[in-house]
């Protein structure tokens, strides 16, 4: 009985291990330049508001790859409703900023 106890312990702990995913060793770096780079992306995207089709185009595709590196960062480095508050978010953004590029750049 202790013997089949045990196991099922062994095995319920093990279980628990394989269902989550183990965090980089980078995070800490990772969430702080995620930090850094939301701050230069938004005086990227303040400095097109008044330039040229082509560059708010450019500088619309760079954010739309700056908010999928971000979004893996969250995903990776974060969990609870902290970690769902934040790729939702990236989610968000990701689908408004592909629309804007649709519509203004042609989808190009």
């Amino acid at each position: 009985m202790r013997l089949a106890l045990t196991v099922a312990t062994m095995l319920l702990l093990a279980g628990s291990a394989l269902g989550q995913q183990p965090r980089p060793a980078t995070c800490s770096r990772d969430l702080f330049q995620n930090e850094a780079g939301f701050r230069l992306q938004q005086t990227r995207l303040s400095a097109a508001a008044s330039a040229d089709q082509a560059t708010q185009c450019r500088t619309f595709r760079e954010h739309v790859g700056y908010l999928q590196k971000a979004r893996s960062v969250f995903a990776a480095c974060q969990s609870g409703a902290e970690r769902e508050r934040n790729v939702a978010e990236m989610d968000s953004e990701l689908t408004n900023y592909r629309a804007l590029i649709a519509n203004r750049c042609g989808g190009r």
